[in-house]
C-alpha cells in the first residue's frame, strides 16, 4: 500500500485522518475516479482477490473493478488511514426474478467512527450512493436527487431507495440489497467472485460493462452502447436525461480510454447477452 499514490489516484486532497468528513470525501472521490467495471472478464483475464494485485490494477494501471475489487481495496486504504472497517456480505435483489442473490453476492463495508456505524460502498454502480449512509438511522437519507433508507428486520438490513418520481413519505421504496453486520474476511468472497466471472446468471459474465460517476451525471459502457445520464438540477429545472450511442467494435478501445481512462492490455470481446435467472432463489 502506497497511501499517497492511492490518494492521488482518486484525487483526494486534505488531511488523511479517520474522521467522518474525510470518509465522506474519500468515498465520493473514489466513485468519481475509479470505474465500476468487469472488463477483465471479457479480455482474457481473471480477477483474483489479492490486495497487492488489486492495488496494481486499480492504482498503478488506473483500472476499476467490481465490488470485490473496489470495496476490497478501499477497505485496505481506510484501514491504513486508521479507520475501523468491517467487511460485510450483501445479497443483491434481482430485478428480473424479484429474488435475492446468495450470501457473499456483494461485498460492502461498515465503518465505525466514534461509536457510530456507516455503510460505505464504492463498488455497486447504479443506484449506488455517493457518500456513506448512517446505520444508526432508519429514516430517509437524501443525497441529491435520490433518497435512501436502511430498513431493519431482526438481524437483516435492507438498503432501499426512492426514484425521483416517487419521492416523498408515501412514495414507493425499491429494495437494492440486504445484508447482516456479521464480519468477514476478503477470502470469504472468493467463491462468489469466481461465480460472477463464469455464471450465465451473473451480469458480469453476460455483459461487458464499465460505468463511472461524473459531476452532474454518469457515463456507462455496455456491450456496443455508450449511455450518458444527466441528473436533475434543481437550480435550472433540468430533468433526468439519458442519451445512447451505438458503438462499432473498433470504436470501443478509444471510448474506454477517452471516457474512463482505461487502456486494456488484451483484446476486449464486447458482450451484452440476456442474463439467465439462477436456478436457486434466495
Amino acid at each position: 500500500m502506497d497511501l499517497q499514490k492511492y490518494l492521488l489516484r482518486i484525487g483526494f486532497v486534505g488531511p488523511a485522518e479517520p474522521s467522518l468528513d474525510v470518509l465522506r470525501s474519500l468515498h465520493n472521490c473514489h466513485l468519481l475516479s475509479v470505474p465500476f467495471e468487469d472488463l477483465t472478464v471479457h479480455s482474457s483475464g481473471r480477477v483474483q482477490l489479492d490486495l497487492p494485485l488489486l492495488f496494481d490494477k486499480i492504482v498503478n494501471r488506473r483500472r476499476g473493478g467490481f465490488c470485490f475489487e473496489n470495496n476490497g481495496l478501499f477497505s485496505w486504504l481506510l484501514s491504513k488511514m486508521g479507520f475501523q472497517v468491517t467487511l460485510i456480505s450483501g445479497q443483491v435483489k434481482n430485478s428480473v426474478t424479484g429474488r435475492y442473490g446468495p450470501p457473499f453476492d456483494h461485498l460492502i463495508l461498515m465503518v465505525t467512527i466514534e461509536d457510530r456505524r456507516w455503510l460505505s460502498d464504492v463498488g455497486f454502480g447504479v443506484p449506488g450512493f455517493s457518500t456513506p449512509l448512517s446505520l444508526e438511522h432508519s429514516g430517509p437519507q437524501e443525497q441529491g436527487h435520490r433518497v435512501y433508507r436502511i430498513r431493519k428486520e431482526r438481524d437483516m438490513h435492507f438498503l432501499e431507495w426512492q426514484q425521483e418520481e416517487n419521492r416523498g413519505t408515501d412514495g414507493d421504496w425499491t429494495e437494492i440489497y440486504k445484508f447482516t453486520l456479521d464480519p468477514w474476511r476478503l477470502e470469504d468472497f472468493t467463491e462468489m467472485c469466481q461465480y460472477h466471472q463464469s455464471s450465465p446468471s451473473s451480469i458480469f459474465f453476460c455483459k461487458s460493462l464499465c460505468t463511472v460517476l461524473k459531476p452532474g451525471g454518469r457515463i456507462t459502457y455496455i456491450g456496443h452502447r455508450l449511455i450518458t445520464a444527466t441528473f436533475p438540477n434543481e437550480e435550472t429545472g433540468r430533468v433526468f436525461e439519458t442519451t445512447t450511442r451505438e458503438l462499432k467494435d473498433e470504436e470501443i478501445p478509444d471510448i474506454l480510454e477517452q471516457e474512463f481512462g482505461i487502456v486494456l492490455n488484451s483484446l476486449l470481446i464486447p458482450k451484452d447477452e440476456v442474463i439467465t435467472p439462477p436456478p436457486v432463489m434466495y
